[in-house]
């Protein structure tokens, strides 16, 4: 903000001296670049007493702007790219909606793999990503991992996640060897990058995790994190194949989140 009022009182100084003989050119040549809101955490910077809410970004290295929710913390400004809180906006999509993002910003919703990739390609910084999960006892956990980003479309936006921190376990890795998500494309109901040809899981053969597991997601040999399943109520939220898993954080049944929350941020 401060530098957005400096560059208007340069601008309005030229004008009083000069009125009429201005040029394009030399108005921007003095007025700082960074006004561009490349992410969340730049609009905090520039306004630290910036509101959570959407905002309009232009990542570095694109052309184009897209908006997004920002939710402003002490920690930084984290751009939300996925919210669950109910049954109201299905996560049973196919690869197009993942892949361009669907919902609402200021309510549950889905960015868009091809934002994210777009964020975090970006090779001047890297991304860290927090998960929030909250249960339906009135309980709350988050697991975040630093070194975040997603590959291309080529790539099938293959995960790729760095050192673990949190309370809710490292659900992405695994809760028991063998099932490791970072490192695989994502899958949707008419995508299949999983790694089951086929999965066998006692008298059960999974060949495509996404649907029987719900949503779109990293699936590896399905895999023990899974948040855009279907959501479930209270009283019918344990034991199911589909729905809001993180498996580290509340075994040995899967247990349906109340709510989910995954964002990045600038490391």
């Amino acid at each position: 903000m401060k530098a957005l009022l400096n560059c208007f009182g340069f601008i309005l100084g030229l004008l009083l001296k000069k009125w009429g003989n201005l040029s394009n050119v030399t108005l921007l040549a003095h007025c700082p670049v960074n006004l561009k809101k490349k992410d969340c955490t730049d609009i905090r910077n520039q306004t630290p007493q910036a509101p959570s809410g959407v905002y309009e970004i232009q990542p570095a290295g694109g052309n184009g702007r897209f908006k997004v929710y920002c939710e402003m913390r002490p920690d930084g400004g984290w751009i939300v790219f996925q919210r669950r809180t109910g049954g109201v906006v299905s996560f049973h999509r196919k690869w197009a909606f993942y892949k361009y993002g669907f919902g609402s910003l200021a309510y549950d919703h889905w960015l868009g793999l091809e934002k994210v990739h777009l964020l975090t390609k970006d090779k001047t910084k890297k991304w860290t990503l927090r998960v929030d999960l909250w249960d339906h006892e009135g309980s709350t956990a988050f697991a975040e991992y630093n070194n975040f980003k997603i590959g291309n479309e080529g790539t099938a936006y293959k995960l790729q996640v760095g050192r673990y921190s949190g309370n809710a376990g490292d659900a992405i890795r695994g809760a028991y060897p063998g099932i490791d998500q970072n490192g695989f494309g994502f899958s949707t109901i008419d995508r299949d990058n999983d790694g089951c040809s086929p999965c066998i899981f006692g008298d059960i053969a999974e060949a495509e995790c996404a649907l029987s597991e719900g949503g779109g997601w990293w699936y590896s040999r399905c895999g023990s994190a899974s948040l855009n399943g279907e959501w479930h109520p209270s009283g019918d939220h344990i034991g199911w194949a589909s729905g809001l898993h993180w498996l580290t954080w509340k075994p040995p049944a899967p247990y349906s989140a109340q709510a989910t929350r995954m964002m990045i941020k600038p490391e």
